[in-house]
């Protein structure tokens, strides 16, 4: 498997564009920017995809994960659909975000405001067995609430 550490990125709005940049030493996620000349105001359950004007190529064997960020969803309601988004390893198009306003106020994402973090993930290709039947395990078929805590 490729090492992830080498991720080519394709700008693709303004060359001024800032890329993503890890916030902390020890960060997971590397901060998603809006693309966008003019601010977006997302309305109380609408739902808004906002360009990052970036394009990655992710190395096979890796996935990005697109995921909210926790100050814009505690403090404002905004989140990620879909979340975590994947962005496989064989897409080469724009990253945009699906966000939607949880909150009770209208929001608005300003240009170049950091709107998401983006991880990237090691993941396998799996081969599909057909079996009469799966081995047992202590919990079986267990699903919702099967151990009194839903």
């Amino acid at each position: 498997m490729e090492p992830a550490r080498n991720i080519k990125v394709n700008i693709l709005a303004s060359k001024d564009c800032r890329l993503p940049v890890y916030q902390t030493k020890g960060s997971s996620g590397l901060d998603l920017r809006a693309s966008i000349t003019e601010p977006i105001e997302i309305s109380p359950l609408q739902r808004v995809l906002i360009p990052t004007g970036l394009a990655i190529a992710i190395p096979f064997g890796y996935e990005g994960q697109i995921r909210p960020r926790s100050g814009m969803a505690f403090q404002h309601g905004i989140t990620c659909l879909n979340s975590p988004g994947t962005i496989d390893s064989d897409y080469r198009g724009e990253i945009k975000v699906l966000l939607i306003n949880l909150g009770q106020e209208p929001y608005l994402i300003q240009p170049e405001e950091r709107i998401a973090q983006l991880v990237f993930c090691p993941v396998i290709t799996a081969e599909i067995q057909i079996v009469d039947e799966l081995d047992g395990t202590v919990r079986n078929k267990g699903g919702f609430g099967h151990t009194g805590s839903f």
